[in-house]
């Protein structure tokens, strides 16, 4: 089915509806580099008229990626509730814009129809929307999950403490968990990206991070970044793992590039549940994905990056995940070029996934060779502070020795905690005013305070 639209004297043709998308989003590196961005600003308005005029049921009917072809599809169509959908099934997307703004709308109504959504209408919506519309959005649809501790509670706010070390030495990477947690960080989880994917190197790491969890009795969570399959290998040989990860895309001939299917994220899931090392609840999987990955790996077929990256959170929900991170900046500029694209990603990422039931976090970040610098990053913490985001990094000085890129500090999590009232997950809260870390009020106590805990975990790791 195509569309037109015509704005003065001039009419828009757009072939079908995969075309219509990709022209109808704002401007970005990516699509620009797949061939499928609007040619000028005005096709661009054209084709956001247009799309706001088509009927949310067509998304239904016209997939942008065949149901025979792609695994991806047929999650999605075969997982869809006509009944939640009932609601607004009546709505084009424009209407389906209005009434996700209109006041009336509330959590419980978001949380009624989230299953009768799919990706590519909640990525349709957004494309008609501005900033403080996502945010707005956003802000209304809480999700809440929990393993040893609770994360997405409304005014409250998490932080994946990340202490990477470019040879995995464990006591650079104690040093770092032991930095962040005395800064009030880690309630999100614990989690390291391996140097190597040794399956001897992972469980060394998992060892330790559960050796001083358990010794100080801290309610959060582990994760080392490795492929799935090494997780598998990892929880047949009795290590403690707790969160299972994988990066996944929104294609199945992306996923395949990422060496993973669905039925071997199923086994994973299966395996991490096995084990029944949740305190109170059991979302184990995590999650990472990024606008560009599809594209990178000549998977997109056509559909613009951001579609892609929406239909990755549908792979996400459907695991019950404990946290999913889209690392908005990482990929670099040839995806999201600059700090305007990556600030409108990352909110456009995270009100998809609220919309979709996903517990969205996202790495605040920027590779060094993008037109984009703290500031920009700075702008975006706060942008999804306001608009309830799970989580976000605490990098130590946020620059990721192992993985070169920029992201967010320890620090920034106290600034945005501060000038926004948001606290940290209550079951950890309670530990670190225990731990004489922080204060009712979550405030950090002084280095005096702290130290006697600090003393005792340096002598434990062998920290001079």
């Amino acid at each position: 089915m195509s569309y037109t639209e015509t704005i003065g004297s001039r009419t828009y043709r757009f072939a079908d509806l995969k075309t219509l998308m990709a022209k109808a989003s704002p401007q970005r590196s990516g699509d620009q580099l797949a061939g499928v961005a609007a040619a000028s600003e005005e096709e661009r308005v054209a084709a956001k008229m247009a799309l706001a005029q088509v009927p949310l049921r067509t998304f239904l009917n016209e997939a942008l990626i065949p149901y025979e072809t792609d695994e991806v599809t047929r999650l999605v169509i075969d997982d869809h509730s006509p009944q939640a959908f009932a609601e607004i099934s009546h709505l084009t997307v424009g209407d389906f814009r209005n009434w996700l703004l209109s006041s009336t709308t509330d959590a419980d109504a978001l949380t009624r129809i989230t299953t009768g959504l799919t990706p590519e209408m909640v990525a349709a919506v957004s494309k008609l929307m501005r900033n403080q519309d996502l945010i707005t959005a956003a802000r209304k649809r809480p999700v809440i999950t929990r393993f040893r501790n609770t994360v997405g509670l409304p005014g409250r706010m998490s932080v994946r403490l990340q202490p990477n070390h470019p040879t995995d030495d464990v006591k650079g990477i104690a040093a770092s968990m032991l930095d962040g947690l005395m800064y009030g960080c880690g309630d999100a989880m614990i989690g390291i990206n391996p140097a190597s994917d040794n399956l001897a190197a992972i469980t060394k790491l998992l060892l330790m991070i559960d050796d001083f969890r358990l010794r100080y009795q801290v309610p959060t969570q582990s994760c080392v970044l490795t492929h799935v399959t090494n997780t598998i290998a990892a929880i047949e040989k009795g290590a403690p793992v707790d969160l299972v990860f994988q990066s996944i895309a929104g294609t199945e001939k992306a996923n395949a590039g990422f060496g993973i299917s669905l039925a071997l994220l199923q086994e994973a899931y299966e395996a991490g549940l096995s084990l029944k090392r949740g305190t109170v609840g059991n979302n184990l999987m995590y999650f990472e994905t990024g606008q560009g990955s599809a594209l990178s790996a000549d998977a997109h077929f056509g559909v613009d990056q951001q579609t892609c990256e929406v239909r990755a959170y549908a792979v996400a929900r459907t695991f019950n995940p404990f946290l999913v991170n889209t690392v908005v900046g990482f990929i670099g500029p040839e995806y999201l070029y600059d700090g305007k694209q990556i600030t409108r990603a990352g909110l456009e990422d995270h009100f998809c996934g609220k919309l979709l039931g996903v517990p969205m976090g996202c790495d605040i970040c920027y590779t060094n060779h993008a037109e984009a610098d703290q500031d920009d990053m700075d702008n975006l913490l706060t942008l999804l502070g306001v608009a309830g985001i799970n989580f976000i990094m605490g990098i130590p000085g946020a620059d990721d020795v192992m993985l070169n890129y920029q992201s967010t500090s320890f620090h920034d999590a106290l600034y945005v905690r501060d000038v926004l009232g948001l606290r940290r997950a209550p079951e950890f809260e309670e530990w670190l005013e225990s731990m004489q870390i922080t204060d009712a009020r979550g405030a950090l106590l002084s280095a005096s305070t702290q130290q006697p805990l600090l003393e005792g975990a340096r002598d434990w790791m062998g920290i001079a």
